[in-house]
């Protein structure tokens, strides 16, 4: 999951640049889903990526407008597939 903090909390300068150049994503990875929080100041992403690395090539065409954390998770099904059952 990416949570993108708009800098400066507007989210304008993003909206422009996306409907300008797209997403920009590098191959090999998967825009899933996204919400913005009702204040307009914060994106949440499902992405799919086959690494950290790939992920950070895209983070860097977007890091002049947009703050990043990324979070790594699994499905919940492939999660609790991996707890040893006593």
């Amino acid at each position: 999951m990416v949570v993108e903090r708009f800098k400066g909390g507007d989210p304008k300068p993003i909206g422009e640049w996306f409907r300008r150049n797209g997403r920009m994503l590098p191959a090999g990875i998967a825009y899933q889903a996204s919400w913005v929080d009702a204040a307009g100041a914060r994106c949440f992403q499902i992405m799919e990526a086959p690494s950290l690395e790939s992920l950070n090539d895209w983070i860097r065409r977007w890091e002049d407008l947009v703050e990043f954390e990324v979070v790594p998770v699994l499905g919940s099904a492939e999660y609790w597939a991996a707890i040893p059952v006593e």
